[in-house]
């Protein structure tokens, strides 16, 4: 599943290239018809995300409310002024995977429209020099601001967002609950936007053992996972991919290690799908079992507690 930076680039990238723009929305599988029709024809007037939940503003007062779920994906196209990644979403390989694509191989005059839309594409959105095509969401739907609101208020603090009182207010969920640590970064209503890769990145990278309960940890740890998880997952958005290694654990561009300035996607992470490996820092084979019916991926010696 998308993690919470992947939905903030969605949200960056709709407002970047269709923020201000008159709409064509449609539905070409048809299961989004009616929700296209209140929504065709409307000014995009802002975008936001909220964990992994992304909305889309329209001058009219109404929103498209987009969860991604475990399939969904957006894919991107358009002349040569549209700029943006090809395509986010699932399906996944290892940590965030993004294709770019800044259209200039198609070139203005030879822009004609979005193509023919290829496999059930939930729904559509088209300007005059860009469109996007969205498939196997969990959640597409036309909402008021009240709905919107509503969402928001069942979800927890996102840490992308980092507004005056998350930090308090994550911290104070933590040491109020007595579910072991690897379920509560899961929880939406904990914490927004933490999926599988930053739940077992995270907690290796504080030493957390994912059992303890969040009372079990006392207020200045919760206090730097809170910081942490602000600091990892901003670069997230800044990079496109989940990088949670420092350089130094990189190895040299050309020899199968670092390009670009970004590491190989082995190189990437401490643990996440590195079960049977050493550990980067001990040596103990990480671990790997079951929690919550989702995979937990640690270190038995660092997370020990």
């Amino acid at each position: 599943m998308p993690e919470g930076h992947s939905v903030h680039r969605l949200a960056r990238q709709f407002g970047d290239v269709f923020a201000g723009e008159r709409l064509a929305v449609s539905s070409p599988q048809g299961r989004f018809a009616q929700g296209a029709a209140l929504l065709d024809g409307h000014t995009l007037t802002g975008s936001a995300a909220h964990g992994k939940h992304l909305f889309l503003e329209f001058e009219h007062g109404l929103l498209l409310h987009v969860h991604l779920g475990l399939y969904g994906a957006w894919d991107f196209g358009g002349d040569a002024g549209f700029r943006g990644a090809s395509s986010i979403g699932a399906p996944r390989k290892v940590g965030e995977r993004e294709v770019y694509d800044d259209g200039e191989a198609a070139g203005p005059a030879r822009y004609q429209g979005p193509p023919a839309p290829v496999g059930a594409v939930r729904v559509r959105i088209a300007s005059a020099h860009g469109w996007a095509d969205l498939r196997g969401a969990t959640t597409c739907e036309a909402v008021t601001e009240a709905e919107a609101e509503a969402v928001l208020a069942r979800l927890g603090p996102d840490p992308l967002r980092n507004l005056p009182g998350d930090r308090e207010s994550f911290v104070a969920g933590l040491l109020a609950r007595r579910t072991p640590l690897a379920a509560l970064l899961m929880d939406q209503k904990a914490i927004a936007g933490v999926g599988n890769v930053y739940r077992a990145e995270l907690l290796f990278r504080q030493r957390l053992d994912p059992w303890l309960p969040g009372q079990g940890l006392s207020g200045e740890a919760a206090g730097r996972l809170w910081d942490d998880t602000v600091a990892v997952m901003s670069d997230g958005v800044r990079d496109g991919r989940i990088i949670t290694t420092p350089p130094h654990y990189w190895g040299a561009p050309g020899a199968g290690g670092s390009r670009g300035g970004l590491p190989a996607p082995e190189e990437s992470h401490f643990v996440y799908r590195r079960q049977g490996l050493d550990c980067r820092h001990c040596g103990t084979p990480v671990a790997l079992t079951e929690l919550g019916a989702r995979k937990l991926y640690w270190c038995p010696a660092c997370q020990s507690g």
